[in-house]
Protein backbone atom coordinates (compact mmCIF):
# COMPACT_ATOMS: atom_id res chain seq x y z
CA UNK A 1 0.00 0.00 0.00
CA UNK A 2 1.49 3.37 -0.92
CA UNK A 3 1.63 6.12 1.14
CA UNK A 4 -1.17 8.25 -0.19
CA UNK A 5 -3.17 4.91 -0.92
CA UNK A 6 -2.72 4.28 3.04
CA UNK A 7 -3.51 8.31 3.78
CA UNK A 8 -6.68 7.78 2.26
CA UNK A 9 -7.45 4.19 3.75
CA UNK A 10 -6.90 5.71 7.09
CA UNK A 11 -9.51 8.44 6.60
CA UNK A 12 -11.91 6.00 5.84
CA UNK A 13 -11.31 3.37 8.77
CA UNK A 14 -10.82 6.22 11.28
CA UNK A 15 -14.27 7.37 10.08
CA UNK A 16 -15.85 4.04 10.59
CA UNK A 17 -13.86 3.09 13.96
CA UNK A 18 -15.11 6.52 15.02
CA UNK A 19 -18.16 5.09 14.34
CA UNK A 20 -17.86 1.71 15.83
CA UNK A 21 -15.86 2.97 18.91
CA UNK A 22 -18.64 5.80 19.88
CA UNK A 23 -21.70 4.08 18.85
CA UNK A 24 -21.12 0.34 19.88
CA UNK A 25 -20.29 1.73 23.39
CA UNK A 26 -23.39 4.36 23.51
CA UNK A 27 -26.07 4.09 21.01
CA UNK A 28 -26.02 1.83 18.45
CA UNK A 29 -26.32 2.91 15.78
CA UNK A 30 -25.61 6.13 16.23
CA UNK A 31 -22.06 8.00 16.41
CA UNK A 32 -23.58 10.46 19.61
CA UNK A 33 -24.11 9.15 22.99
CA UNK A 34 -26.07 9.13 26.06
CA UNK A 35 -26.41 9.59 29.47
CA UNK A 36 -27.65 6.01 29.84
CA UNK A 37 -26.19 3.54 32.04
CA UNK A 38 -26.44 -0.13 32.99
CA UNK A 39 -27.05 0.59 36.80
CA UNK A 40 -25.09 -1.26 39.31
CA UNK A 41 -24.44 -5.32 38.44
CA UNK A 42 -25.84 -4.42 34.99
CA UNK A 43 -24.54 -5.99 31.72
CA UNK A 44 -24.25 -5.48 28.18
CA UNK A 45 -23.08 -6.67 25.18
CA UNK A 46 -22.85 -5.12 21.27
CA UNK A 47 -22.34 -6.95 18.33
CA UNK A 48 -21.73 -4.15 15.32
CA UNK A 49 -21.34 -4.48 11.63
CA UNK A 50 -20.18 -0.97 10.08
CA UNK A 51 -19.61 -0.79 6.63
CA UNK A 52 -17.89 1.97 4.67
CA UNK A 53 -16.87 3.35 1.11
CA UNK A 54 -14.74 6.15 0.68
CA UNK A 55 -14.22 8.12 -2.87
CA UNK A 56 -12.01 10.45 -3.65
CA UNK A 57 -9.89 11.68 -7.39
CA UNK A 58 -11.17 8.36 -8.50
CA UNK A 59 -10.14 6.05 -5.77
CA UNK A 60 -12.64 4.34 -4.03
CA UNK A 61 -11.97 2.57 -0.75
CA UNK A 62 -13.58 0.41 1.41
CA UNK A 63 -13.53 -0.86 4.81
CA UNK A 64 -16.05 -3.62 6.93
CA UNK A 65 -15.02 -3.46 10.91
CA UNK A 66 -16.99 -5.12 13.18
CA UNK A 67 -16.80 -4.04 16.63
CA UNK A 68 -17.62 -6.28 19.77
CA UNK A 69 -17.91 -4.45 23.15
CA UNK A 70 -18.71 -5.20 26.71
CA UNK A 71 -19.97 -3.11 29.10
CA UNK A 72 -20.24 -3.58 33.16
CA UNK A 73 -22.21 -1.14 35.80
CA UNK A 74 -19.77 -0.68 38.74
CA UNK A 75 -22.53 1.28 40.06
CA UNK A 76 -26.19 2.96 39.34
CA UNK A 77 -24.22 5.81 37.27
CA UNK A 78 -20.66 4.50 36.38
CA UNK A 79 -20.15 1.98 33.66
CA UNK A 80 -16.75 0.55 32.56
CA UNK A 81 -16.41 -0.89 29.32
CA UNK A 82 -13.97 -2.77 26.73
CA UNK A 83 -14.35 -2.81 22.90
CA UNK A 84 -12.33 -5.17 20.14
CA UNK A 85 -12.89 -4.74 16.44
CA UNK A 86 -12.18 -6.44 13.15
CA UNK A 87 -11.16 -4.30 10.37
CA UNK A 88 -10.80 -5.29 6.79
CA UNK A 89 -9.51 -2.58 4.28
CA UNK A 90 -9.62 -2.69 0.43
CA UNK A 91 -9.48 -0.51 -2.72
CA UNK A 92 -9.33 -0.64 -6.40
CA UNK A 93 -6.04 -0.06 -6.24
CA UNK A 94 -3.71 -3.36 -6.24
CA UNK A 95 -1.49 -3.92 -2.75
CA UNK A 96 -4.37 -1.63 -0.72
CA UNK A 97 -6.23 -4.38 1.11
CA UNK A 98 -5.31 -5.75 4.75
CA UNK A 99 -7.27 -7.14 7.44
CA UNK A 100 -6.80 -8.11 11.25
CA UNK A 101 -7.38 -6.27 14.36
CA UNK A 102 -7.82 -3.03 14.89
CA UNK A 103 -7.47 -0.57 17.86
CA UNK A 104 -8.74 -2.27 21.21
CA UNK A 105 -10.14 0.64 23.43
CA UNK A 106 -11.57 1.16 27.06
CA UNK A 107 -13.17 3.58 29.28
CA UNK A 108 -15.77 4.36 31.53
CA UNK A 109 -18.94 7.00 31.01
CA UNK A 110 -20.36 8.38 34.28
CA UNK A 111 -23.14 10.15 34.94
CA UNK A 112 -22.60 13.06 37.12
CA UNK A 113 -25.24 15.22 37.01
CA UNK A 114 -29.18 14.61 36.54
CA UNK A 115 -32.42 16.77 37.12
CA UNK A 116 -35.41 14.71 37.54
CA UNK A 117 -37.75 17.57 37.83
CA UNK A 118 -36.26 18.49 33.88
CA UNK A 119 -35.34 15.27 33.10
CA UNK A 120 -31.91 16.60 31.90
CA UNK A 121 -28.49 15.02 32.62
CA UNK A 122 -24.90 15.12 32.24
CA UNK A 123 -22.21 12.42 31.58
CA UNK A 124 -18.46 12.39 30.93
CA UNK A 125 -16.84 9.23 29.29
CA UNK A 126 -12.82 8.90 28.54
CA UNK A 127 -11.97 6.40 26.56
CA UNK A 128 -8.71 4.57 26.35
CA UNK A 129 -7.03 3.18 22.66
CA UNK A 130 -4.61 0.79 22.65
CA UNK A 131 -1.67 0.64 20.25
CA UNK A 132 -1.78 -1.71 17.20
CA UNK A 133 1.41 -3.49 16.11
CA UNK A 134 4.02 -2.02 13.65
CA UNK A 135 2.89 -4.62 11.12
CA UNK A 136 -1.09 -3.38 11.80
CA UNK A 137 -0.38 0.20 12.02
CA UNK A 138 1.88 0.19 8.12
CA UNK A 139 -1.61 -1.57 7.07
CA UNK A 140 -3.84 1.02 7.90
CA UNK A 141 -5.68 -0.92 10.71
CA UNK A 142 -5.24 1.58 13.49
CA UNK A 143 -2.63 3.43 15.89
CA UNK A 144 0.42 2.37 16.61
CA UNK A 145 0.66 4.45 19.75
CA UNK A 146 -1.71 4.48 22.69
CA UNK A 147 -4.98 7.27 21.86
CA UNK A 148 -7.65 8.76 24.00
CA UNK A 149 -10.88 10.33 23.56
CA UNK A 150 -13.01 12.39 26.07
CA UNK A 151 -16.34 12.89 25.65
CA UNK A 152 -19.59 15.40 27.32
CA UNK A 153 -22.68 13.87 27.09
CA UNK A 154 -25.99 16.08 27.35
CA UNK A 155 -29.42 14.13 27.53
CA UNK A 156 -32.88 15.81 27.54
CA UNK A 157 -35.66 13.86 27.83
CA UNK A 158 -39.02 15.45 25.87
CA UNK A 159 -42.26 14.72 25.33
CA UNK A 160 -41.53 12.60 21.87
CA UNK A 161 -38.49 10.96 23.09
CA UNK A 162 -35.05 12.72 23.75
CA UNK A 163 -32.15 14.77 22.60
CA UNK A 164 -28.38 13.83 23.06
CA UNK A 165 -25.77 16.17 22.54
CA UNK A 166 -22.06 15.33 23.00
CA UNK A 167 -18.96 17.42 22.60
CA UNK A 168 -15.95 14.99 22.42
CA UNK A 169 -12.01 15.81 22.18
CA UNK A 170 -9.75 13.23 21.10
CA UNK A 171 -5.71 12.65 20.22
CA UNK A 172 -4.75 10.05 17.60
CA UNK A 173 -0.41 9.25 18.10
CA UNK A 174 1.21 7.07 15.42
CA UNK A 175 4.46 5.07 16.51
CA UNK A 176 5.79 6.46 12.71
CA UNK A 177 5.78 9.91 11.15
CA UNK A 178 5.99 7.46 7.98
CA UNK A 179 2.51 6.60 8.75
CA UNK A 180 1.04 9.59 9.78
CA UNK A 181 1.81 12.89 12.18
CA UNK A 182 0.36 13.19 15.61
CA UNK A 183 -3.44 14.45 15.22
CA UNK A 184 -5.93 16.41 17.46
CA UNK A 185 -9.52 16.02 16.88
CA UNK A 186 -12.51 17.61 18.21
CA UNK A 187 -16.81 17.06 17.62
CA UNK A 188 -19.81 18.07 17.86
CA UNK A 189 -23.03 16.65 17.86
CA UNK A 190 -26.75 16.61 18.81
CA UNK A 191 -29.04 14.11 18.06
CA UNK A 192 -33.10 14.16 18.93
CA UNK A 193 -34.58 10.61 19.04
CA UNK A 194 -38.55 9.59 18.43
CA UNK A 195 -40.03 7.06 20.44
CA UNK A 196 -42.67 5.09 18.24
CA UNK A 197 -44.61 3.14 20.41
CA UNK A 198 -43.05 0.39 22.81
CA UNK A 199 -40.61 -0.89 20.46
CA UNK A 200 -38.92 1.42 17.94
CA UNK A 201 -37.09 4.29 17.88
CA UNK A 202 -35.91 6.55 14.83
CA UNK A 203 -33.23 9.07 15.10
CA UNK A 204 -31.50 12.08 12.63
CA UNK A 205 -28.15 11.80 13.79
CA UNK A 206 -25.75 14.98 12.48
CA UNK A 207 -22.33 16.43 13.90
CA UNK A 208 -18.82 18.03 12.82
CA UNK A 209 -15.47 17.84 13.27
CA UNK A 210 -12.15 19.84 13.60
CA UNK A 211 -9.46 17.59 13.00
CA UNK A 212 -5.62 19.60 13.51
CA UNK A 213 -2.57 17.53 12.17
CA UNK A 214 0.99 19.15 11.86
CA UNK A 215 -0.13 22.61 12.63
CA UNK A 216 -3.34 22.52 10.11
CA UNK A 217 -6.61 22.13 10.46
CA UNK A 218 -9.41 20.52 8.40
CA UNK A 219 -13.29 20.21 8.44
CA UNK A 220 -15.83 17.65 7.61
CA UNK A 221 -19.66 16.77 8.74
CA UNK A 222 -21.49 13.97 9.02
CA UNK A 223 -25.24 13.04 8.75
CA UNK A 224 -26.67 9.95 9.80
CA UNK A 225 -30.55 8.51 9.87
CA UNK A 226 -31.13 5.69 12.50
CA UNK A 227 -33.94 3.00 13.60
CA UNK A 228 -33.63 0.66 16.56
CA UNK A 229 -35.98 -2.12 16.93
CA UNK A 230 -36.06 -3.58 20.75
CA UNK A 231 -38.67 -6.81 20.67
CA UNK A 232 -38.11 -6.51 24.72
CA UNK A 233 -36.09 -4.42 27.15
CA UNK A 234 -32.95 -6.71 26.94
CA UNK A 235 -32.59 -7.05 23.49
CA UNK A 236 -32.13 -4.16 20.39
CA UNK A 237 -31.30 -4.06 16.56
CA UNK A 238 -30.39 -1.41 15.05
CA UNK A 239 -29.03 -0.09 11.71
CA UNK A 240 -27.90 3.44 10.17
CA UNK A 241 -27.28 4.91 7.17
CA UNK A 242 -24.19 7.48 7.04
CA UNK A 243 -22.76 10.26 4.91
CA UNK A 244 -19.62 12.02 5.70
CA UNK A 245 -18.25 15.25 3.70
CA UNK A 246 -14.65 16.57 3.90
CA UNK A 247 -15.25 20.47 3.65
CA UNK A 248 -11.22 20.64 2.97
CA UNK A 249 -11.39 18.22 0.39
CA UNK A 250 -13.88 18.77 -2.92
CA UNK A 251 -15.42 15.79 -4.04
CA UNK A 252 -14.27 13.88 -0.97
CA UNK A 253 -17.59 11.84 0.68
CA UNK A 254 -18.00 8.68 2.12
CA UNK A 255 -21.15 7.05 2.98
CA UNK A 256 -21.27 3.80 5.57
CA UNK A 257 -24.11 1.41 6.94
CA UNK A 258 -24.28 -0.08 10.19
CA UNK A 259 -26.31 -2.50 11.81
CA UNK A 260 -25.88 -4.07 15.92
CA UNK A 261 -27.17 -5.80 18.33
CA UNK A 262 -27.30 -5.15 21.99
CA UNK A 263 -28.16 -7.77 24.32
CA UNK A 264 -28.43 -6.79 28.42
CA UNK A 265 -28.50 -9.09 31.27
CA UNK A 266 -27.65 -9.40 34.62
Amino acid sequence: MTPSTLRVAKLTTGMVLAAASVASTAYQPLITDDTGTQGKGGNQFELGFNRDREQQAGTANNSNVVPLTYTRGLTDTLDAFISINHTRLSSNLPGSEASGGGNPSAGFKWRFWENESNRTSLAVKPELRLPVSPAAEAAGRGNGRSSYGLTLILTQETGFGAVHANLAAGHDHYRSLAIGPDSEGLRASITPVWHIGDQWKLAVDTGRDKQRVGGRDSFSGYFEIGAVYSPNKDLDFAVGVLRRSDRGTPGATAKALTAGITWRFE
